[in-house]
């Protein structure tokens, strides 16, 4: 059962590289598609190491469907019925994970419902009145729209003109459906740990995203950079409803530095020249590889149980 072991380490270890050439990706790529590309390599991760488990733990029912007694199977790789067991007790304690972090997404989402009852509804804005500083975008909840939910407390803090930047950074988040793709990208870190290394590299690129629909709607990239700046240093004691894997999204989310030195800088597009879309692809047929080859490994196992089950009949 080497093979089966190898199977088993590579499916495993192999999100940790493709977490890695992701993040590598991501650096190459505008927002919206950096996003989509973090996204997209959590879920084959995920994906690949609930098919590894599963294979792992359907080995003495796979040998019992092909007529073979466990015993046979246990001569040939005595750790069968043990691992077989862990790996069933890992996708047990995953399931409770997700739906425990699934309520907690929840409650995030319900308890920021509640923090803006009161607010005077403005169309798709809540002014909360009150002397706190912040500003998030509120998804809908219980068939209530999406909402930007702004204090009076960051009006007062923005210089005229910052308040339309922060409405279309917070409208983007909203239109884009960002927390979805946060909540996909959390939630796939309770599968692995590797999926987790993408939560804060979402985080900045879904701000970027916004930002740059902020900059497009406005039409000035220096005054979208110093609105962000001012909301962030004006909201830093006050943040409480954001953070990795949170449905609720902030102006003042990911590293604020950074995302105001790419707002100084030309408007980001696709990689261009042959040399950098070469690059550019090659890093994503090797992300997809990397995690595609787990799940192939998990049919693989499959395929090696029926195999020896013949052999041995």
């Amino acid at each position: 059962m080497t093979y089966v072991l190898a199977l088993v380490v590579l499916t495993l270890a192999l999100p940790w590289g493709a977490a890695w050439l992701a993040g590598c990706l991501a650096a190459l790529l505008p927002p919206r598609e950096a996003c989509w590309a973090l996204t997209g390599a959590a879920v084959l991760m995920a994906g690949g190491t609930v098919a590894a488990l599963a294979g792992l733990a359907h080995v003495p029912w796979l040998a019992s469907l092909e007529r073979l007694p466990v015993a046979h199977v246990l001569e040939e790789w005595p750790a069968a019925v043990p691992v077989a067991c862990a790996a069933g007790v890992a996708l047990a304690v995953q399931v409770s994970l997700l739906a425990r972090r699934w309520r907690k997404h929840r409650s995030l989402l319900r308890r920021a419902w509640q923090s803006a009852a009161g607010g005077v509804d403005q169309g798709d804005v809540l002014v909360v009145p009150g002397d706190g500083v912040d500003a998030f975008a509120l998804p809908g909840y219980r068939r209530r729209l999406g909402r930007v939910v702004i204090t009076s407390g960051m009006v007062r803090a923005l210089k005229p003109g910052e308040y339309e930047v922060l409405l279309a950074h917070e409208r983007a988040h909203l239109s884009g459906r960002h927390h979805l793709l946060a909540a996909v990208v959390d939630l796939a870190a309770m599968v692995h740990p590797a999926a987790g290394r993408l939560r804060k590299l979402l985080e900045f690129h879904l701000e970027r995203w916004a930002d740059e629909a902020a900059a497009i709607a406005v039409g000035n990239r220096k005054v979208v950079a110093g609105a962000i700046a001012r909301a962030a240093l004006a909201g830093a004691a006050h943040r409480r409803l954001t953070g990795g894997g949170s449905p609720v999204l902030s102006v003042r989310g990911g590293p604020v530095p950074q995302r105001v030195g790419a707002l100084l800088l030309p408007r980001p597009t696709a990689p261009r020249g042959r040399a950098r879309r070469a690059q550019v692809l090659g890093l994503a047929l090797t992300v997809a590889l990397s995690t595609l080859t787990a799940v192939a490994s998990a049919y693989g196992l499959h395929e090696y149980v029926e195999y020896a089950a013949r052999a041995l009949l």
